[in-house]
């Protein structure tokens, strides 16, 4: 089984950026395509971004393109978000999982943009 944790989120101000790790232990995740998902108080938790376990496919929400950088370093099983631009909208609750999401969901990193 893998484990995923967190890290990396904070209060920015609008326009700001942030750098997401997630970091698996257990299993190697290297065979999972993953992915950040994002839940916002009061709202469904949506897909961000997602990054292919071969680095052939790499896709994001219609929402962050341009602004967010999906990226994975298998040899230290992290996954990270590199988000630029951020508006107080994108407060939320920020996961990583496989995608689908096939894995346990933790805790996730708090998000909180302020204008």
């Amino acid at each position: 089984q893998v484990q995923l944790v967190e890290s990396g989120g904070g209060l920015v101000q609008a326009g700001g950026s942030l750098r997401l790790s997630c970091a698996a232990s257990g299993r190697t995740f290297g065979y999972y395509t993953m992915a950040w998902f994002r839940q916002a108080p009061g709202k469904e938790r949506e897909f961000v971004a997602g990054f292919s376990w071969s680095g052939g496919r790499i896709y994001y929400a219609d929402f962050v393109k341009g602004r967010f950088t999906i990226s994975r370093d298998n040899a230290k099983n992290t996954v990270y978000l590199q988000m630029n631009s951020l508006t107080p909208e994108e407060t939320a609750v920020y996961y990583c999982n496989a995608d689908p999401p096939s894995l346990g969901w933790s805790q996730g990193t708090q998000v909180t943009v302020s204008s």
